[in-house]
């Protein structure tokens, strides 16, 4: 019988596919930046989807210059709070935190999260950031920031998430006056980044709970007279006799989904302030209606309706061209049906 070679059947990029540890992503990575200092993230929660008819402004595109339906996902952002500036030291060991300066007033939302201090004074802890930064053994600073979910209808919590927005561009001088000046206050995603920009998106994938090798791992189903039982849906072999152990490379049934995953250069094609103005008639399915700032992404993103979504400027640009979009109708028609 004649040899049969085919590639495996699945990806075994991000292996182990275990179930993430929280709902919130983490980046471990940022991209490089010269100029002013900014933040580098923003978070959201995902709407759904509609499609908008823009221009295609993309050079040598069969179509461009001429309309076309883009499919989009809805995003609602509401504005987020620097709640602490961190201080991070770095040695050959990897990177370690410093010290921290909180803000003195902090929503009283954050005590579902967090147990906030009493009476706090954080000049000590500004003096100490200010005399490692004249050291030079701070390396990074970043922002704590935590959202508002209790301003959106559509998500039903009020538990904030907290997490670290790294500041990029000018010195560690001025990056610690820049958080300084936002350290208790709100920020929108402007600040972040713009429409026609470049955005990686991170969130936790919808999950599929305990899935056999087929489905997991895309592996053929048994011929007959392979199938042993009626048993179809079983690999082929769970490996050699040497090394005596299943290798981590065999398919086997496990966690499906609920797995952090990054889509990279997703387009921003419009930063809108008033949610109303995209509400379909209805609301958006198991959403409802938007109430606060929203942002459209050109195609789909990770996760389901009502996960929170990370955005970050992207890390691998290349030689894109932050234009403009021009974006002609919106729908807003039923999702219904």
């Amino acid at each position: 019988m004649p040899k049969i070679n085919q590639p495996r059947k699945g990806s075994l990029a991000f292996s182990p596919r275990k179930r993430a540890k929280s709902p919130v992503p983490r980046y471990q990575s940022w991209p490089p930046y010269q100029g002013d200092p900014v933040l580098q993230g923003f978070a959201g929660y995902k709407v759904g989807m509609t499609h908008v008819i823009m221009v295609d402004d993309h050079k040598n595109s069969p179509t461009e210059g001429k309309d076309i339906m883009v499919p989009v996902t809805v995003v609602e952002i509401p504005a987020m709070k620097v709640a602490a500036i961190r201080a991070y030291s770095r040695d050959s060991y990897g990177k370690h935190p410093l010290t921290e300066v909180w803000a003195q007033d902090l929503d009283k939302v954050l005590e579902k999260r967090i147990t906030l201090p009493g009476e706090y004074d954080g000049s000590a802890a500004k003096d100490a950031i200010k005399d490692a930064i004249a050291k030079g053994t701070v390396a990074e600073l970043f922002a704590v920031m935590h959202t508002m979910p209790h301003e959106v209808s559509g998500v039903p919590k009020k538990v904030p998430e907290i997490m670290e927005v790294r500041v990029a561009g000018g010195s560690v001088e001025q990056q610690f006056e820049f958080l300084s000046g936002l350290l208790g206050k709100e920020v929108d995603l402007k600040n972040v980044i713009q429409a026609g920009a470049y955005a990686d998106i991170t969130a936790i994938t919808t999950g599929k709970g305990t899935q056999g090798p087929v489905k997991r791992w895309g592996v053929k189903l048994r011929k007959r007279k392979h199938s042993r039982g009626g048993k179809k849906r079983h690999v082929g072999t769970l490996g050699p006799w040497n090394p005596h152990h299943i290798r981590w490379q065999v398919p086997q049934m496990g966690q499906m989904g609920y797995q952090q995953r990054t889509e990279f250069n997703k387009r921003i094609l419009k930063i809108g302030e008033d949610g109303s103005e995209i509400n379909p008639a209805g609301g958006f399915l198991h959403y409802g209606v938007l109430r606060n700032p929203y942002v459209l992404i050109k195609g789909s993103i990770p996760g389901p309706v009502k996960r929170l979504v990370r955005i970050r400027p992207a890390i691998r640009q290349g030689e894109h061209v932050i234009r403009q979009p021009a974006i002609e109708f919106t729908s807003v028609e039923s999702k219904q049906g």
